[in-house]
């Protein structure tokens, strides 16, 4: 180890290793996502919002990605640091369980 590479003390720095949560992750048969349909905070327009999942952040990409094109719809991954949630353009509450369900997903449609 160099001197100039050596780190003594650093109180408030980008240690990744350190603020990198591990993520316990699951089979899908262990998870039961919850899928909802929201209109709030959206000026009106309904989202299909899908949370409970406890899986790596590529993993999710890939669902995502699938969910999409299933639907016909755009959609994205918010809240990827604690709790992820995937939000899928429209109301597609109904395809979305059926798919899920042929992953091996618990899921079921919460809200009313």
């Amino acid at each position: 180890m160099s001197p100039q590479n050596r780190l003594i003390y650093q109180e408030f720095g980008n240690n990744q290793d350190a603020l990198a949560r591990p993520t316990q992750v699951r089979s899908p048969q262990e998870q039961s996502p919850r899928i909802n349909a929201s209109r709030k905070g959206r000026k009106g327009k309904t989202v299909t919002v899908i949370n409970g999942f406890q899986e790596q952040p590529e993993t999710l990409e890939i669902l995502l990605k699938q969910l999409k094109n299933q639907c016909g719809a755009g959609g994205t991954i918010k809240n990827t640091d604690q709790d992820p949630e995937i939000e899928i353009q429209g109301d597609h509450s109904q395809k979305i369980l059926q798919i899920l369900l042929k992953l091996g997903y618990k899921a079921k449609i919460s809200g009313g």
